[in-house]
């Protein structure tokens, strides 16, 4: 008799239900990672450098396999729909909670058909400045933006974008008017304020450090809480503006009704991967700050920033179709 057959009936015989065995033996097959985004991004190097790692610790394979599309919902819909057993999994990025809110419709439903795993890496912003504006502090940005209404442009990379919406919620906090320009992706919005052709923008900070390093960008503050290690000197919103907090996270998401024990199983499997050093120091260097939680406390985010994002894309009326 099969090793697992045997643990199986001794478990059962305990009255140890099924599935609980199941998680203690998971996995047993190839797990496949969903990315929801094409190669070379945050989320598939983010996602790439944890599957890796998973595949060294469990002794199975954790294939990627890229679904980009649709701001994600191409790559999502196929997990939607996928066995809820733990081989499916779904990397994504904060997108996932807004995209409800910026397209008109979504082939399902973003909180009830899946749980949460764990988030995997944290992704900060960087208010920038080009320095023909004559501001070095957040209270300075603020003081332009009420003095002067919609006389600063900001870029974005694109409608809806973390980019845009960081931005969004500071005017919204501070009542400042700043007029919005989207461009069609990080890079091209990262040139367009080193360039001049716009004032400010709200970058993650991968985006921008070659700018920063060479002085064609003034940095004002970053949108997380706290200061980040990559930049000490660079103060908080938050130092200024109390309250205001924007990051975005990339994520591991399983299919709804996925059993609890397997959750459980996986989360733990993305904490011992992501306490490894090379594996934090490799997000670090694409300037995510490795980020845990357990999956009850993920979902609780899913939760809030789907709000937080239905509210913001109301107040600014983004669209994305």
């Amino acid at each position: 008799m099969h090793n697992n057959n045997r643990l199986l009936i001794a478990a059962l015989a305990v009255g140890l239900p099924a599935f609980a065995v199941q998680a203690q033996n998971f996995p047993v097959k190839p797990v496949r990672v969903i990315i929801a985004w094409p190669p070379g991004g945050a989320n598939d190097i983010a996602g790439r450098i944890i599957a890796q790692k998973l595949t060294e610790n469990t002794g199975q394979q954790f294939i990627v396999d890229n679904r980009g599309g649709a701001s994600g919902i191409v790559g999502s819909d196929v997990v939607a729909k996928s066995p809820p057993d733990g081989y499916t999994v779904l990397v994504h990025s904060t997108t996932h909670v807004s995209n409800p809110h910026l397209y008109s419709k979504v082939p399902y439903d973003t909180l009830k058909d899946f749980t949460g795993v764990s988030p995997l890496g944290r992704q900060v912003g960087i208010l920038v400045v080009h320095p023909s504006l004559p501001v070095k502090t957040v209270k300075e940005f603020i003081d332009l933006g009420r003095k002067k209404p919609n006389a600063i442009n900001y870029s974005s990379s694109g409608s809806g974008s973390f980019v845009h919406l960081a931005m969004a919620q500071l005017n919204s906090m501070t009542g400042t008017k700043m007029v919005h320009i989207p461009y069609k992706g990080g890079g091209p919005a990262a040139v367009a304020i080193s360039s001049g052709e716009v004032q400010a923008m709200t970058a993650t900070v991968g985006s921008v450090i070659p700018h920063l390093n060479s002085k064609r960008l003034r940095p004002i503050a970053v949108t997380s809480e706290d200061r980040i290690p990559q930049f000490k000197d660079v103060p908080a919103i938050a130092e200024t503006v109390k309250g205001y907090e924007f990051t975005a996270w990339i994520g591991m998401l399983a299919p709804a009704n996925t059993p609890k024990a397997i959750v459980d199983r996986l989360n733990t499997e993305v904490q011992k991967a992501m306490k490894d050093r090379t594996v934090a120091e490799k997000l670090a260097s694409q300037t995510l700050d490795p980020m845990f939680m357990t999956p009850e406390q993920f979902n609780a985010r899913l939760k809030s920033d789907y709000d937080k994002y239905a509210k913001l894309v109301k107040e600014t009326g983004a669209k994305a179709d």
